[in-house]
């Protein structure tokens, strides 16, 4: 290993983990030591590679490469403290609301020291976050939030976008997901739902398999979503970038098929200093999948955190504060 090398932990081993897996072995600048799951944890300093999962089906637990443990989150703070992990991935589903934003200040108040990144999407979850702020900045954390793609990577995007307009006028988020089977990404899915008229986060956290399946057999496999609960908003608030109400996400997630149902997009129409209206637009190609567009935006972001983290910076940032800087 060399001296830039970083090692991270990944919290979730589902399909957004695993995913991180296959990213970061094709990275040099970073090494996934850790990961771990509800049931299972597996660590190992020379690296851990997606040929390492082959073992793994689906739905299984890590523990079946790794061994059992009830408590991933205490296994990653004690590797911080043995000076054996310097980052943290949450890959979790947040589910119930308040599972990472409770995680973050166990985190905190347990010692470790470090970078930590999410891929939060919910605003209300976001806002626990931030609630949070005064405890992360008195610990030894610095802690990235809404590092996805969306918020994150398309936050980002609009708050560059503003520098050329006096005045913002409406940032606009249609995005396109395709993905063949939503096994793969139960967490995900589960999530849109909850953004669906006559669903919230209770409701479908304690919906089955099937009756998840049914929701989609219902909607013919293409989740149509709008005016969704998007973090987006709050963070480029915070920034004060833009008025949150003036912020719209939505999208279409098409699960019975890979090929992106619409190209996602982000557009923010504003109002020059010479008093002209126009937009700039922010499209993503339509090859990207919805992995590399969070995963590589939060593991960008994870290290300009680290490289803050080394100045002595703690604190929380979201994907409306830092510039996300490139893993090699």
């Amino acid at each position: 290993m060399n001296e830039t090398t970083r090692r991270i932990a990944i919290l979730g081993a589902g399909g957004l983990g695993r995913n991180a897996v296959r990213l970061l072995e094709q990275k040099s600048e970073f090494r996934l030591v850790a990961i771990g799951d509800s049931q299972g944890f597996v660590f190992n300093e020379a690296g851990i590679g997606s040929a390492d999962f082959d073992a793994v089906a689906e739905g299984e637990s890590v523990e079946k490469i790794g061994r059992r443990s009830g408590d991933s989150a205490a296994e990653v703070i004690a590797l911080n403290k043995a000076g054996k992990i310097d980052a943290v991935f949450l890959a979790v589903p947040n589910i119930p609301n308040n599972f990472i934003p409770e995680l973050i200040v166990r985190f905190c108040r347990e010692g470790f020291r470090g970078v930590i990144v999410d891929a939060l999407k919910r605003t209300s979850a976001v806002r626990q976050i931030l609630a949070t702020e005064k405890e992360i900045a008195n610990s030894g954390v610095l802690y990235v939030t809404g590092a996805g793609a969306t918020p994150g990577l398309l936050t980002a995007a609009a708050n560059l976008a503003a520098q050329s307009f006096q005045e913002i006028d409406e940032v606009k988020i249609w995005f396109g997901v395709g993905m063949n089977g939503w096994e793969k990404h139960r967490a995900t899915i589960r999530e849109d739902i909850a953004h669906m008229p006559g669903f919230n986060i209770e409701k479908v956290r304690a919906m089955s398999d099937s009756e998840v399946e049914a929701v989609l057999t219902e909607c013919k496999g293409l989740l149509e979503l709008h005016n969704m609960e998007h973090a987006d908003d709050i963070l480029l608030e915070r920034a004060g970038t833009v008025a949150a109400e003036r912020v719209k996400v939505g999208g279409l997630v098409d699960v019975a098929s890979a090929k992106k149902p619409v190209s996602t997009t982000m557009t923010l129409t504003g109002r020059t200093f010479e008093g002209k209206t126009s937009s700039h637009r922010f499209i993503l190609g339509d090859e990207t999948s919805m992995s590399a567009n969070v995963l590589g935006p939060a593991f960008g972001w994870m290290k300009a955190g680290l490289e803050l983290h080394d100045r002595g910076i703690r604190g929380l940032f979201s994907s409306a504060d830092l510039m996300p800087k490139f893993v090699g």
